[in-house]
């Protein structure tokens, strides 16, 4: 065994030398061979695959990162590491078989099973701590603990009387929000088989690809290496799915290249890292958040990521104008052509990207499930890579599946593990009382909803990664601003007079001392006051009577996109920025500093979610959703000019300020008329600032 190395996101991953590293790469095989089997011949029960898939990850995590790591460089001893991996795949295994036979007993332990779920959530909670630190372990002690006792000692809405061990001990393995359930599936199938699909594509050289690209497409304008690592960020989003791996992937071509062009080292670090959180929201991978919210919306994954693309291009458009107002704010020039082409780009690596991903998308929409998806595209990887200098065999397809094995493992223990925390806030009913809770603060305003969320948002991401934070604030919070943005359609119909006798029936049992009201015609404003003063017994049948599912739909999935946008500003908002912190090794800059400026370049990750309560970004058709995103591309253009003080020259208070209501007028909602001014103002801005604007400064080109 060699000495220990740091992986990309954070933790320290203990390497193998010999015959002990090709133990673990078989290992490693194995186990991605095995899951593409069963996903083609499902030989295994539901809850027996999400089992092997708990084991095999949890015997990988713990001899890859060792117990503990002392100040001398030392790590704990491989054999412990060995010991406790065995005790807890043999645990996940045995409890896999036993579930008939507990069944059987009427729901009672044996000694053995006591000792194997034991084993097996101690475990879970011990290799959490491991791969993704303390918070989700002490989440998971104090949700278990809850339920099992000290919730009897909370009062009010929070009191829980309690269960038996027996009881919280079976749910926390069986249950179907467990270890072993609903998002252990998704692990086990979608996320994994995707994430060998970006292993595969990297291994590839598709990789090299997406940056060359990038640097022929943009190198030579002005902040032209800022646009590379927007461009390469974004299109290896689509692969990678990691805004940490996406960091450190892109940026140690692109910060060099932005340095060199001149930007700050701490912009040059905000960029990439702002750029590669943008890649969680690049469809068709996403991260795990896509898949995760397939499962809990019902909405078909393919539907969720054709929507998402929109935003997520308007996202890396905010973050590209950032880069190019302040090349002009500092008066950059664009570095030396290097001779790199489009054509020769495509030439080098282009199949090897653009075919597995067109294959992919192609099987997506003629309706093949993302499992079978994820296949087929592995295997146009692996044939377009013939068309290419970096033909894959034998070796590189052992060694890509080796990669992605290894690229799962925090996610696929993290994904198991937290089903833990999410069936205790099922079983207890915390759900639903946090978003009562949310609704009662929002008093119905959607706006507060959102901050409120978006604070709850970046707490947890101070200590959970970006799913596990997604998961555990949709679980809390998606009923109630779902509700909200269903509320609209209400409030519009109640403010047409269109409302539904039987509506109007249940209505009169929330408002009786507002029936008068109900026989007038009521001002929008009136009818939004009336509909957000309503109890929950009375809004949520009300909803059922005149929300039709499709609006129903859109407004779930609406809110958990939401939720799912928020939950990235984890990557790139201090005190805890991951991404922003690996980009600021690579930029050589202070970490805080580097967290500001990429924070302050990802304010796109606030700007689209409000779009998507307010507007049909998500939910309208296709002219619907461009006409908001157009309008939307010149608000984000001009809020960008605002807080930078330029637009292709520097400028003053008063056009920061003229700036900023023009960009805020493009962003208003239902007002055309308010939208088409706005787009017009900062047109008549920009030309001005060209005419007029305030002399450049000396080139500032290092």
């Amino acid at each position: 065994m060699s000495q220990n190395e740091e992986d990309e996101d954070g933790g320290r991953l203990r390497s193998f030398d010999g015959l002990a590293d090709k133990a673990i790469s078989i290992i490693c095989f194995l186990i991605a061979i095995g899951h593409i089997y069963v996903a083609f011949d499902p030989v295994l029960s539901e809850l027996q695959r999400n089992a092997f898939h708990f084991a095999g990850f949890a015997m990988l995590a713990a001899l890859l990162y060792p117990m503990w790591r002392g100040s001398s460089g030392k790590s704990a001893p491989v054999a412990l590491d060995l010991a406790l991996g065995l005790a807890v795949a043999v645990s996940a295994v045995w409890l896999a078989q036993a579930e008939n036979a507990i069944y059987d007993r009427g729901v009672k332990f044996s000694a053995t099973d006591w000792v194997a779920a034991s084993i097996c959530i101690v475990g879970a909670i011990e290799l959490t701590r491991r791969v993704a630190g303390i918070i989700i372990p002490i989440l998971i002690i104090l949700s278990l603990s809850y339920v099992a006792y000290w919730g009897q000692f909370v009062g009010g809405v929070f009191s829980f009387p309690g269960l038996s061990p027996e009881t919280v001990a079976f749910r926390s393995i069986y249950g179907d929000d467990a270890m072993f359930g609903t998002i252990a599936r998704i692990s086990s199938t979608y996320v994994f088989l995707f994430i060998i699909f970006g292993a595969f594509l990297l291994r590839s050289g598709a990789g090299e690809f997406v940056i060359n690209m990038a640097r022929a497409v943009a190198g030579k304008l002005v902040g032209g290496p800022g646009i590379v690592a927007v461009i390469a960020s974004g299109l290896t989003g689509t692969i990678s799915g990691s805004a940490v791996a996406n960091t450190a992937s892109t940026g140690v071509i692109t910060i060099p290249l932005m340095k060199r062009a001149g930007f700050a080292p701490k912009f040059a670090g905000g960029v990439e890292a702002a750029a590669s959180t943008g890649g969680q929201l690049m469809p068709p991978i996403m991260g795990a958040g896509a898949f995760v919210m397939a499962s809990f919306t019902q909405i078909p994954y393919e539907t969720i990521v054709a929507v998402a693309a929109l935003p997520a291009l308007l996202y890396f458009l905010s973050v590209a104008f950032f880069v190019r107002i302040e090349a002009r704010r500092n008066n950059l020039t664009p570095i030396p052509d290097e001779g790199q082409t489009l054509g020769s780009a495509f030439r080098e690596g282009g199949a090897s990207f653009i075919i597995p991903i067109c294959t992919l998308i192609g099987l997506l929409v003629a309706g093949f499930t993302p499992t079978y998806a994820a296949v087929f595209g592995i295997l146009a990887v692996i044939a377009s890579s013939w068309l290419t200098k970096k033909r894959m065999g034998p070796k590189a397809v052992f060694e890509a599946f080796v990669m992605g094995s290894k690229g799962m493992v925090l996610t696929a223990v993290l994904l198991c593990s937290v089903g833990l925390v999410v069936n205790v806030i099922a079983t207890a009913g915390i759900g639903n009382t946090f978003s009562l809770m949310i609704t009662s603060w929002a008093s119905g305003n959607i706006l507060i909803a959102l901050i409120l969320i978006a604070l709850a948002s970046l707490i947890l991401g101070m200590g959970l990664p970006v799913t596990a934070a997604y998961i555990v604030l949709a679980t809390l919070s998606a009923p109630a601003l779902s509700g909200m943005i269903s509320d609209q359609f209400v409030i519009a119909e109640l403010a047409a007079g269109t409302l539904p006798e039987a509506a109007k029936a249940v209505l009169m049992f929330g408002v009786p001392d507002q029936i008068e009201m109900l026989s007038r015609d009521l001002t929008r404003d009136e009818a939004s006051a009336l509909i957000r003063g309503l109890p929950l017994e009375i809004a949520a049948p009300l909803r059922d009577l005149v929300v039709p599912p499709a609006v129903a739909t859109s407004a779930l999935l609406s809110a958990h996109m939401i939720i799912f946008w928020l939950s990235q500003d984890s990557n790139v908002t201090p005190p805890v920025a991951l991404a922003a912190f690996t980009a600021a090794a690579i930029a050589k800059a202070p970490a805080m500093a580097t967290g500001v400026a990429s924070w302050k370049l990802a304010k796109g990750l606030y700007i689209v979610p409000v779009l998507f309560a307010y507007t049909p970004f998500l939910s309208g058709d296709w002219p619907a959703m461009m006409q908001v995103f157009v309008f939307a591309v010149f608000g984000v253009y001009a809020l960008s000019a605002g807080l930078q003080g330029c637009m292709e020259r520097p400028f003053g208070i008063v056009m920061r300020a003229l700036s900023f209501v023009a960009g805020l007028a493009c962003l208003w909602s239902a007002a055309l008329v308010i939208n088409i001014v706005g787009v017009m103002s900062v047109v008549v801005l920009l030309v001005l600032n060209i005419r007029f604007g305030a002399p450049a400064p000396a080139p500032a080109n290092s």
